[in-house]
């Protein structure tokens, strides 16, 4: 098993997968073009790792050895590793572009995993050199604490590739679920009807957030759809969205909701932003 990874893009998942990575004893590089979200990666990875050690769950040389495995970097020169797994924008044509790059530093032997959550794994690889070796391995928010990932493979994508990410994934300490590249392939697919029902509630004035969140965690949903909504991103959750509705031949039943594309538009995001479909200030 490969014993350099690299993580491309370090946002709120680049940096979840980057902290997982090193906790499980891989030499890691972080890169984003953006040091300024380079540095709120840092702080937030040192935060996380201080704090387990607040709880006793490692010790002081444990949580230095971690933070020394991870190399954080805005210079795509430093992206050489035997597994890459990518995390950047939900735009094809920019996870394409930064894999032809990465193609012409690495080896044919190097493994291409995309942390996509809708697009086509399959129209990804196909522009990249060697598509044999590209699949998904789509993480779920936030990285280190959700168990679950989806390994996907596409049309082209080699058997032995899959066995590795699948591995990977354990060695991460997650469970992993190996499906075919589909729109939203298992999870996010499953999950749409659940995100825009209860948008469609509040468009038809039948319940406000908060009652519907109640109700359905009463019911035994660890989360209310909105709670939810905002923990992902409505950007993210609407990006995904809006994929799994174009790829599908937009469907009636999963339309996106005009509730969410405003949220979007106005930047309330969510937690990360600040507000959501909640008061988060």
């Amino acid at each position: 098993m490969s014993q350099t990874i690299c993580i491309c893009g370090a946002g709120t998942m680049g940096s979840g997968i980057a902290q997982v990575s090193a906790q499980s004893g891989f030499s890691t590089t972080l890169f984003d073009v953006s040091n300024e979200v380079l540095a709120k990666a840092k702080s937030k990875i040192e935060n996380d790792i201080q704090a387990l050690a607040d709880k006793k769950k490692i010790n002081g040389a444990e949580k230095e050895a971690i933070l020394k495995k991870i190399h954080f970097t805005n210079f795509i020169g430093d992206c050489k590793a035997n597994i890459i797994i990518e995390a950047i924008v939900e735009k094809i044509e920019a996870k394409e572009n930064l894999f032809h790059r990465l193609a012409e530093i690495n080896t044919a032997q190097t493994i291409f995993a995309t942390n996509t959550s809708s697009l086509s794994v399959t129209s990804i690889a196909k522009t990249v050199l060697y598509p044999e070796r590209l699949a998904g391995m789509h993480f779920f928010n936030p990285a280190p604490v959700m168990k679950l990932v989806e390994v996907v493979s596409a049309d082209c994508t080699d058997r032995e590739v899959i066995t590795i990410i699948v591995e990977l994934a354990k060695q991460f300490g997650k469970t992993p679920v190996v499906c075919r590249d589909s729109p939203g392939f298992i999870v996010n697919r499953v999950a749409r009807p659940y995100y825009l029902e209860a948008l469609r509630l509040i468009e038809q004035g039948i319940a406000d957030y908060a009652t519907i969140d109640a109700l359905m965690e009463a019911t035994g949903f660890k989360m209310g759809p909105f709670k939810l909504m905002d923990l992902i991103g409505n950007d993210i959750n609407y990006t995904v969205s809006r994929s799994v509705y174009e790829a599908m031949d937009r469907p009636g039943r999963l339309r996106p909701s005009p509730i969410q594309e405003e949220k979007v538009k106005h930047n309330k995001l969510g937690k990360k932003s600040g507000q959501g479909y909640y008061d988060y200030s």
